[in-house]
């Protein structure tokens, strides 16, 4: 399987107000290895960033103005991420992003250029609610080491966005799939090891146990004034 780990630094939070794409980061697995063949560019966005942009990724008007625009890069990146299962944390502001630029060039949306897009926001939400999932925090959980990190930047967040999903992703194989380079591999590079349930131990409950439960569900048929439905239960 092709994925592509890809991530956008922009001059503001909204394309409809005319914010840019200035650099693009995207880095390649195949079967879940990182193969080091990446994509990265810095584009001139004809305008400056936001203020508040500019603190998150630091590249300034004067840095971007000799860059190439969207237009001169729009065909090796779409060669790139054609056909490919594409990974990004917030995947609606990065592929609104580039819908965007792709509009202005009447070229088809991201989605029907792909073979389908993966929100690492949306599954580290599942995976842990109520906890703070951005890519730094995800980053300080999976043990994946971004103290290199001091502004945003989009190849370097796509290297960290891959090694987070990964880690995240790690358990999600059936039948214990590894990926193998010795003999006993096929030749897709995948071994499949069949690991044995345990055995089952039942452990019935004691007469102390029993007399306590027995007390509890008593308790609670008071407390409700009725039949509580452990004890429906039971029946």
């Amino acid at each position: 399987m092709r994925q592509i780990v890809l991530d956008t630094e922009t001059t503001g939070l909204n394309p409809r107000s005319g914010d840019r794409v200035i650099e693009i980061g995207c880095v390649e697995m195949i079967n879940r290895r990182l193969t080091g063949k990446n994509f990265h560019c810095y584009l001139n966005p004809e305008r400056d960033s936001e203020e508040g942009a500019l603190a998150v990724h630091g590249l300034t008007t004067e840095f971007l103005r000799d860059k190439p625009k969207f237009a001169a890069v729009v065909a090796e990146l779409r060669d790139y991420i054609s056909g490919a299962e594409v990974i990004i944390h917030n995947a609606p502001f990065d592929v609104g992003f580039l819908d965007a630029e792709f509009k202005r060039l009447d070229i088809p949306l991201f989605n029907t250029q792909v073979s389908g897009v993966i929100d690492t926001l949306v599954q580290a939400k599942e995976m842990h609610p109520g906890k703070r999932n951005s890519l730094d925090s995800l980053c300080d959980r999976y043990g994946v080491s971004n103290a290199h990190r001091t502004l945003h930047g989009a190849l370097l967040d796509a290297e960290l966005l891959a090694e987070v999903y990964l880690a995240m992703t790690r358990g999600q194989n059936s039948l214990s799939m590894e990926l193998d380079d010795g003999d006993q591999a096929g030749e897709s590079g995948v071994h499949l090891e069949l690991v044995p349930l345990a055995d089952i131990v039942l452990l019935p409950a004691s007469a102390e146990e029993l007399s306590e439960h027995e007390l509890a569900l008593t308790a609670l048929d008071k407390e409700i004034r009725g039949t509580s439905l452990w004890r429906v239960a039971e029946n």
